[in-house]
């Protein structure tokens, strides 16, 4: 793979919200403390599995970008757990 088109990867991949990895996703998507609660309590109470934990984290960041936020609102956190929960239902 030539640099030009390695370069032209990483700025692509850069741009989607859904290649934050586990550990800059961490850096982009600060939770105050009643959205860590809320987020804690579903992972409890639904099972839900260090995966899940991820991609609610990258909807709830996606959610909070539509709204034009620059930070994870707590009802951003429910909504994504309310997406992954439908999800759940609809295709286990």
């Amino acid at each position: 793979m030539s640099p030009r088109h390695r370069d032209f990867r990483s700025a692509v991949a850069a741009a989607r919200p859904a290649s934050i990895a586990s550990i800059a996703n961490s850096q982009h998507c600060q939770l105050d403390a009643e959205a860590t609660g809320y987020l804690e309590q579903a992972m409890e109470e639904l099972s839900f599995s260090a995966r899940a934990h991820d991609r609610i984290h990258k909807v709830a960041r996606t959610l909070a970008d539509l709204a034009g936020s620059t930070h994870i609102r707590p009802q951003d956190i429910l909504e994504a757990i309310q997406y992954r929960s439908l999800d759940r239902k609809l295709f286990s």
